[in-house]
């Protein structure tokens, strides 16, 4: 699948301070210690209605920290997928009067232009289930031999024909009438002894949120009520794929991200990341079924996450309908940057709301940082540059090196300077290590 244009990143004198982050499974602020090329992961969108400020936020983030370690030295070999096929955006296809394919791609393309516009590096790879989908099959069926996933009838009243796609995605009716519905396949937690140390949370916990974050602890048959799906068999009116041995179906969402991250990546990935509400139970049950593919404990040597959005007091989700859509405010003319200031002034484990008057704080704050920028001198920036590198390795303080470019720009618009150099540092500085092109 085709990325985004990646933008050029300036360089700057000396080398950056070795990244530290928290770490959802330890609890702890940790360092990230990669080798000479850090292996980053973050789970990407299902593309059905993008790109909120939740997202935003989230790839900004992870696109700082690929910013602060190539800063440090590492080359960075960042992977993102996204989910192309999936009950979301099946339903909102189907409620629009659409192609299931056509809105992905529309809603795809969207998503890339708003990355591009933000200044975001793109993933290399990027990576959609469709295209994963004989590698994803092939490790369910590992699964299966391996005596960690089992099969359990479709529910009666939901067999029937469905539409497959083949290899090359030319969708067609398949399964004829009275033909014997294929089985899902669920993965076996008991086989997992590493289950539940990504987000720590008791057993209570995890069945109270189940339900509402795409599991089926209700499901009779299985073995454990958190037991999540491997693969879907086919449904009537549901895309499908031909499985000799699965039978026609789809994935289930957890071992699409667990497949897709081993398959370019491998296992002790450096960093894997995405949102606060990934931790269970998308991170927890890939990490689970990592751990029996790859027969390692670890899948991550860190986890890290991106606090929630709000926008008038709810979470800004699809299922609230309170996004504050990236394309919107772009077509209204908000400057990109004045976005992406917005998203830097909030640390990135916070949860937070949005408002209006955001845009107009980080507006005002972009142009006090252009009126410096513009002077034949200011103010030193040389230790700018080093506390802003201090800031950023102290867990990704975004908010303290934004304060410490805003108190150097103050002063350089008051006073004015002799150093007719600093201008352009800090021109390349927050262009190089915030993703604020000036």
């Amino acid at each position: 699948m085709k990325s985004w244009p990646a933008p050029a990143i300036p360089a700057l004198p000396g080398r950056g301070i070795p990244l530290r982050l928290h770490d959802t499974a330890s609890g702890t602020v940790r360092p990230v210690a990669p080798g000479p090329v850090a292996r980053m992961y973050v789970c990407g969108i299902t593309p059905y209605d993008a790109t909120h400020l939740g997202h935003a936020a989230t790839y900004v983030t992870f696109d700082v920290v690929n910013r602060v370690l190539r800063d440090g030295g590492h080359g960075v070999r960042y992977v993102q997928n996204t989910t192309d096929v999936d009950d979301p955006l099946l339903e909102r296809a189907a409620r629009d009067g659409v192609d299931w394919r056509a809105l992905a791609a529309e809603q795809l393309d969207l998503y890339r232009e708003d990355m591009t516009a933000l200044g975001v590096i793109p993933p290399d790879p990027f990576v959609g289930v469709v295209e994963s989908m004989d590698p994803i099959a092939q490790a369910v069926r590992r699964l299966l031999a391996a005596g960690a996933a089992y099969r359990l009838p479709v529910p009666p009243g939901e067999a029937g024909a469905a539409e497959e796609t083949g290899a090359a995605g030319e969708a067609r009716e398949t399964g004829e009438a009275g033909e014997p519905p294929g089985d899902d396949v669920y993965f076996d937690l008991a086989s997992a002894p590493t289950f539940g140390t990504v987000s720590g949370w008791t057993r209570a916990h995890m069945l109270e949120k189940a339900a509402e974050r795409g599991g089926d602890p209700e499901r009779p048959g299985k073995r454990d009520p958190l037991d999540p799906l491997l693969w879907r068999a086919a449904r009537p009116g549901e895309p499908s794929w031909p499985d000799e041995v699965l039978g026609a179906g789809r994935p289930g969402w957890h071992v699409e991200c667990t497949v897709i991250c081993v398959h370019h990546l491998g296992t002790a990935v450096d960093v894997k990341g995405g949102g606060s509400d990934l931790v269970f139970p998308h991170h927890e049950m890939s990490a689970a079924q990592a751990s029996v593919l790859t027969g390692g404990d670890l899948f991550a040597r860190l986890w890290a996450h991106q606090g929630m959005v709000g926008y008038r007091g709810e979470k800004m989700s699809k299922s609230q309908g309170n996004l504050v859509l990236v394309s919107r405010l772009r077509a209204q003319g908000v400057d990109p940057a004045v976005v992406r200031m917005v998203l830097l002034e909030h640390h990135y484990r916070s949860d937070w709301d949005f408002t209006e008057a955001q845009l107009e704080s980080a507006a005002d704050r972009l142009a006090c940082w252009r009126a410096a920028l513009s002077l034949a001198g200011a103010p030193p920036a040389d230790l700018l540059l080093d506390r802003v590198r201090e800031a950023l390795a102290d867990d990704l303080d975004t908010p303290r090196a934004l304060a410490l470019v805003d108190d150097w720009a103050t002063a350089a618009v008051r006073r004015g300077g002799r150093d007719a150099e600093a201008p352009g540092l800090v021109s390349r500085m927050v262009d190089a290590l915030l993703g604020v092109r000036l």
